[in-house]
């Protein structure tokens, strides 16, 4: 029997348009970014580049690649950040940030995670509790919304 391959699943890399809505106690944060999708079989790894404020008001530069495999998501932050978060449904994922000023262990419970992938659109939602040091930091509720951003 010969396997096909779904095209989607292929091996190949296009330019995205990607909102972050993130609350956490109430507060409303939206990011947005222009990015690209590389697809490795069932993998999924979205690259974009952000600025955040430094601890003295300065401008840094975090890359981060969120990796979606399954039914488990990874958030990995390098630049003037380093963190790594994993979330999966139901489960305690340990990970960690780090920056020129302070690191610490963290870890993720999630409550929630759905992926929705349609073509080269895709929308994730997940909701999970954040803990610094085993003490409950916070809870967050995120949605991801991807979008093909053809070149002109």
């Amino acid at each position: 029997m010969e396997e096909r391959v779904m095209p989607e699943l292929q091996s190949n890399k296009y330019d995205v348009s990607i909102t972050l809505v993130s609350l956490q106690d109430g507060q409303r944060n939206v990011m947005k970014a222009n990015g690209e999708v590389v697809s490795k079989g069932s993998h999924l790894y979205i690259q974009y580049e952000e600025l955040e404020q430094g601890p003295r008001g300065e401008e840094i530069s975090v890359r981060t690649t969120i990796k979606i495999a399954g039914k488990q998501l990874k958030l990995i932050r390098h630049g003037g950040i380093q963190s790594e978060q994993s979330f999966q449904s139901g489960r305690r994922l340990p990970g960690f940030y780090r920056s020129p000023y302070t690191q610490f262990n963290l870890s993720t419970e999630t409550n929630k995670l759905d992926v929705v992938r349609e073509g080269r659109s895709l929308t994730v939602a997940w909701e999970y509790d954040l803990y610094v040091y085993e003490e409950l930091s916070g809870k967050f509720a995120i949605s991801l919304h991807i979008q093909e951003e053809p070149k002109l």
